[in-house]
């Protein structure tokens, strides 16, 4: 269970202890959003202090994104654009983090456990293995080719997106990819999909049903939430994006909610008719985000 989360800045958010164990150095993160019964979380990560950790197995799917600075992951430099990935059960080598780095970190299905080995453990699939990306070296694809979007089930694909696929599992179809937006790029419906959907704003800017992006904005949508009138900016934007299965888009035109009920004792015909009325349902926003321009587009 992870609450609904959208729209928020990373700036607004306060700093707790990291949860990286056996290790040597400091560290702070920033909880972007956080599921408290199993542990998942994903998170802002700066590095106090230079920081190593031995190599081991996660509790939990763990992915790092490096933002800035350096990761030294086995034999494998890391700078900006950086991505590693494992698995549950699959084996991270060695860490090395000088002071001052920062990553999108993102723990799925587990807690912050971690145990030193250099063995896998035996429930790992075959094609479950550590992935390691340098994504300044890869090359954007269109949308129309590099989409995990599934048509069979009524995905289109939109024309004016640019896709680095970072990892997908291959039985559960969990993806975490970059998507560029190039500028003024526009879709006009809202959409909702049978996926969780969650996104970083790592440049540019564009604006949707639930507000402004800009580097360091974030949401976590559940399945079947409808979103989207998006409108990216002059300089078009690149998002960090995750979902946890199979993506489809389905479509609404003129999209409403409404609030329904009778009034009891407010209203204008009551003896209180100056009382406030009640508010629409919204998700966890921060207050650089704003009040949502129009709460009943969704």
């Amino acid at each position: 269970m992870r609450p609904h989360v959208e729209l928020i800045d990373e700036k607004d958010l306060i700093w707790h202890p990291a949860e990286l164990v056996g290790a040597v150095g400091d560290a702070r993160q920033r909880n972007l959003s956080y599921d408290e019964e199993d542990g998942s979380v994903s998170a802002k990560i700066e590095f106090t202090s230079d920081w190593s950790r031995p190599a081991g197995v996660h509790n939990a799917q763990t992915e790092w994104y490096v933002l800035e600075g350096e990761v030294t992951i086995g034999d494998t430099v890391l700078k900006p654009g950086g991505y590693w990935c494992t698995p549950a059960g699959v084996v991270a080598p060695a860490l090395k983090v000088k002071k001052g780095t920062e990553i999108l970190y993102f723990r799925e299905y587990g807690d912050w456990q971690f145990e030193v080995t250099d063995q896998d453990k035996d429930f790992v699939r075959e094609d479950q293995k550590l992935v390691i990306a340098n994504t300044a070296d890869m090359d954007w694809i269109d949308v129309v080719d590099g989409s995990p979007m599934r048509f069979d089930l009524g995905g289109t694909p939109v024309p004016g997106l640019y896709i680095k696929m970072l990892y997908r599992d291959e039985k559960t179809g969990f993806y975490t990819r970059l998507i560029k937006a190039k500028p003024n790029w526009r879709e006009h419906p809202l959409a909702h999909h049978p996926c969780y959907e969650e996104a970083y704003c790592l440049e540019g800017s564009f604006h949707y049903n639930y507000g402004e992006m800009w580097p360091g904005t974030y949401f976590f949508r559940p399945a079947l939430v409808r979103h989207g009138d998006f409108t990216a900016g002059e300089e078009g934007t690149v998002w960090l994006l995750r979902c946890d299965g199979d993506l489809v888009d389905w479509y609404t035109d003129n999209a409403r909610v409404e609030m329904k009920g009778d009034p009891v004792n407010w209203g204008p015909d009551s003896e209180h008719p100056d009382a406030a009325e009640p508010a629409l349902l919204q998700p966890v926003r921060s207050r650089s985000i704003g009040a949502m321009e129009d709460p009943g587009y969704q």
